[in-house]
């Protein structure tokens, strides 16, 4: 997969802005420990703070949170660009996403090339089963209820108490579930056009309903699947959901009418035989019965809910829902019902609260839209599916890093779990995001939060001394990081220089 451009709306993915002048920290500088850099950004200080109103989750109930404003140092000069060696380099490309494709692959066309040479004549006579089986997982991974599952039974029976590598392990499998998806749909794929070869080397015993149906379903898997490649689905967002999705969907229909027309068409007397019982005792039969469960299942549960639209400034648009939620999800919302869905993470105090909210930067014309005409019901997914924070359960302490509206797939880490410490880089903060998200931090995270604003400060920290501090005083086992593609690349290459346990925003999923 290439390195794909900046994204949107993904919630993952925090602010494409990249401010390159990098100001080192103080108190770090002068070998004060990162609390003292906590202390620092959250003390009153008179003659130097600037006041806003922070509203509580609750209505109707609000406090001043003061936040200090140092005086900006001068910017100091662009540091040198560091040279990471291509072993590490190589590791972060190749990651498990990658493993998992390539293994999957592999695997399916290893089998493919015995069939094809007469080696294992089993795949030749039921095709349709490597096809759609391949075809069930990569669309069971993608579901959310089946992902859901899997978060829950590793957070379960793994946390804290299981060896260190073993709990890292299942986090970066639960991350990189994608490569499963993308290698079982291109095997399925390959498949497709192992099985429409073979009738066409047989067409004169297989029916041309049942040839026009194969050329059929094999393009449109082509489509969905060329729709989805990482450069496509990051910088043409809509284009990537109506082919994927639709051309999809259409996908599945042509597949139902190729397996009904294949399972009912005798090869040997050149008949049809629409023999229901005979079909539904087909494999292939019931493979395609699980396929279209699970792509149906998600949109049995889309609801048009209230929301009430927080315009703290032009660069943002705070949503409030009803209900509390868990940490690490995150919520799918649209202006219709079936397109232009996307991503944010939520942000809770917990199951029991009142509510949680979403943090849309403007980027796009899907979020502009939020500030121009905001809603007043928007519609959603109830069912939300389960992100990388939602693994945070695992480990006895940890850091979440984020930078601008990366905060909004972070803050419920922190917020529901003392072991969790926040760092949250951004431009001028306080007008930015508003009083409620700034009451939510200040209510919860004192003494665990790093807020460093580069406008104040002349620029941004030195992101990996910032993190290795925190870490060790911290006594932190793993870090989470959510920000733009460059802020991303450099704080997981520094990590994995220093050996820090580190997991960082996907674009290949």
């Amino acid at each position: 997969m290439t390195s794909p451009a900046h994204s949107a709306d993904e919630a993952e993915k925090g602010i494409l802005e990249h401010v390159s002048s990098l100001a080192t920290l103080d108190t770090l500088s002068s070998g004060g420990s990162v609390k003292d850099v906590s202390h620092k950004v959250l003390e009153r200080v008179p003659s130097e703070t600037s006041t806003l109103q922070a509203h509580s989750p609750d209505p109707g109930s609000s406090k001043e949170v003061v936040i200090s404003k140092p005086p900006p140092p001068p910017s100091p000069p662009k540091p040198a660009r560091r040279k990471v060696s291509k072993w590490i380099l190589f590791q972060l490309w190749f990651n498990t996403y990658r493993k998992f494709y390539t293994l999957t692959v592999t695997l399916n066309v290893v089998g493919l090339v015995l069939a094809a040479t007469g080696v294992w004549n089993y795949p030749r006579h039921y095709t349709s089963a490597f096809i759609l089986g391949n075809l069930q997982t990569a669309l069971l991974v993608r579901n959310e209820l089946f992902g859901r599952f899997l978060y829950l039974f590793v957070n379960t029976l793994f946390a804290k108490w299981t060896p260190l590598p073993f709990r890292l392990a299942c986090t970066s499998v639960l991350q990189h579930l994608g490569g499963i998806h993308s290698g079982c749909a291109t095997s399925g794929f390959m498949w497709l056009i192992f099985r429409v070869v073979i009738n066409f080397l047989n067409h004169k015993n297989t029916h041309d309903a049942v040839l026009a149906m194969g050329v059929a379903t094999n393009l449109a898997i082509a489509i969905s699947i060329l729709s989805a490649f990482p450069w496509v689905r990051n910088t043409h967002h809509n284009v990537f959901e109506r082919h994927h999705r639709f051309i999809g969907w259409l996908g599945l229909i042509c597949t139902w009418v190729f397996i009904v027309l294949g399972d009912t068409y005798d090869f040997d007397t050149h008949t049809w035989n629409p023999n229901g019982v005979h079909l539904i005792k087909q494999q292939d039969f019931w493979f395609a019965v699980m396929m279209t469960f699970l792509i149906l299942w998600p949109w049995l549960t889309i609801r048009s809910v209230k929301v009430d639209v927080e315009i703290p400034s032009p660069k943002v648009a705070v949503l409030r829902f009803e209900r509390g939620m868990q940490q690490g999800l995150l919520a799918r919302i649209s202006r219709s019902s079936i397109m232009e869905y996307h991503a944010f993470g939520t942000i809770s105090e917990g199951v029991n609260a009142k509510h949680h909210y979403l943090i849309c930067g403007v980027q796009g014309d899907f979020t502009k839209g939020l500030i121009k005409n905001p809603p007043t019901h928007i519609w959603t997914r109830q069912l939300k599916f389960a992100g990388v924070s939602n693994t945070s359960t695992l480990y006895k302490r940890g850091i979440r890093v984020c930078t601008g509206t990366g905060l909004g797939a972070a803050l419920s880490t922190c917020l529901q779990s003392p072991n969790w410490y926040l760092i949250w880089i951004g431009s001028d903060q306080e007008k930015t995001f508003g009083p409620t998200i700034a009451g939510l931090i200040h209510d919860n995270l004192e003494g665990r939060v790093t807020l460093w604003d580069s406008k104040q400060r002349g620029g941004r920290p030195d992101t990996m001394q910032l993190i290795k501090e925190v870490y060790e005083s911290w006594n932190a086992e793993i870090v989470f990081i959510t920000s733009n593609w460059i802020g991303n690349k450099e704080m997981m290459e520094g990590c994995k220089e220093a050996g820090i346990p580190a997991f960082g925003t996907l674009w290949d999923f």
